[in-house]
């Protein structure tokens, strides 16, 4: 197919990440940056490596059509253009879903409803008969897009959105996506090629790891699973196949030393399970331990990278935690506990992972993601970076603190309050 014009969705603030990763997939493509998300024109093959390769952008859309709209009909207009045929057959199944930024209308089922009208009326006209329309686990997936006046109608060629990697199978309560932690780990700027020790201390089921050691041993993030575009009429059999045994004759040992600890050994035994699904099994070391207490895991400064938990969970990170389980074990019950009593435990944990930090951890960078724009002064540390993106609706920073030592306290008060 000729060039095609392609979007990638991205959670926000991971923008520039993705037009960079994108420009590296698709040998410098001319990409333009809008907001969440990344837009370029490429053929067909582009499509297939975007799909396999990336690790920022949620899903790979071909945009079919857009144009201003006033009401339903319009859209129903706009999608009776498509030469849907040319995607899927009227023997296969399909799903048409909504979205929409400052819209006027008031249904988007309804808008969604207009264009499954016009898609199958087209075909009904052009071949007597036309697809059914499944929810669940359609052929093709339509996808409308609506801003304020302008309509934008799209093919999904990922289907299931691409942070399911296709490996993790057992998670922890408050899973981090596979995408927001290969955004970590862009942000920071770590490079397995320097050989530079990367370490999560709050590691859960190992997402951070995992996506470090994938990277580290150049395994596609894709190889695992299937994509929408494998069921669409233009799927090319051979080529694809030809793709895929170049992302697995890449992979290589890992360059540079990753490890992972977590307090629940159940939760490392989750990491270790997904390890070996990822096949970074040997790629990563992880074992159990409090973090205020796990010493450096090598003897070369590194990168640390963490989402640590915060809130009622504060008590699954470290020692900070013992009051409150110590509580729960005179009986006391943990609905009942007030909420300043869990702020005073969170800043008390990372009080002491910073005290920690800055005796035991000198010469490292430490990134840490947070949606408290006042933590710097809750750890006493002075964040040298503050990198935004947001956690699904969550709105957070990751701060980055060069870690001396000694004291590297700063008042409160003067905490920067981006």
């Amino acid at each position: 197919m000729n060039a095609l014009t392609l979007f990638l969705p991205c959670a926000a603030g991971v923008e520039g990440f993705l037009a960079d990763e994108v420009r590296a997939l698709t040998a410098d493509a001319a990409v333009q940056t809008h907001r969440a998300g990344v837009q370029l024109a490429a053929p067909w093959a582009a499509v297939l490596r975007l799909n396999l390769h990336s690790r920022l952008a949620q899903r790979v859309l071909v945009r079919l059509a857009h144009g201003p709209y006033r009401g339903e009909d319009d859209l129903y207009q706009l999608a009776a253009g498509v030469r849907w045929e040319q995607w899927f057959g009227a023997r296969q199944t399909f799903k048409v879903e909504a979205t929409a930024q400052r819209s006027p209308l008031k249904s988007l089922n309804f808008a969604a409803l207009r264009v499954k009208d016009a898609v199958a009326d087209r075909f009904r006209a052009q071949g007597g008969t036309r697809p059914d329309v499944d929810t669940h686990w359609p052929d093709a997936r339509i996808h409308l897009h609506l801003t304020q006046d302008t309509a934008e109608l799209s093919i999904d060629t990922s289907g299931e959105p691409l942070f399911k990697r296709g490996w993790r199978e057992d998670k922890g309560d408050a899973p981090l996506k596979e995408t927001l932690a290969a955004a970590m780990i862009a942000a920071s700027g770590w490079s397995p090629d320097a050989g530079t020790p990367l370490y999560d201390p709050c590691c859960g089921s190992g997402t951070v790891v995992i996506e470090a050691a994938q990277i580290a041993c150049r395994i596609a993030p894709g190889l695992k699973r299937r994509f929408a575009f494998e069921k669409l009429l233009p799927h090319d059999r051979t080529a694809w196949e030809t793709i895929k045994k170049e992302a697995a004759s890449a992979i290589q040992a890992s360059a540079a030393p990753i490890f992972g600890s977590d307090i629940s050994h159940r939760m490392v035994d989750f990491a270790r399970r997904n390890a070996e699904r990822a096949g970074v099994a040997a790629a990563v070391q992880l074992r159990g331990g409090d973090a205020l207490e796990r010493m450096p895991p090598c003897e070369q400064p590194g990168v640390m990278l963490l989402n640590p938990p915060y809130g009622e969970r504060i008590a699954a990170a470290g020692s900070a935690g013992q009051s409150s389980r110590e509580r729960i074990a005179r009986g006391a019950r943990p609905g009942r506990e007030s909420a300043q009593t869990r702020e005073g435990e969170s800043e008390d944990f990372f009080r002491q992972l910073a005290a920690h930090w800055k005796r035991h951890y000198a010469g490292w960078q430490a990134w840490l993601l947070t949606p408290d724009r006042d933590l710097p002064g809750s750890m006493r540390l002075k964040a040298s970076r503050r990198v935004p993106l947001f956690n699904g609706p969550i709105e957070c920073r990751l701060l980055r603190f060069d870690m001396v030592a000694g004291s590297a306290r700063e008042p409160r008060q003067a905490a920067d309050a981006q």
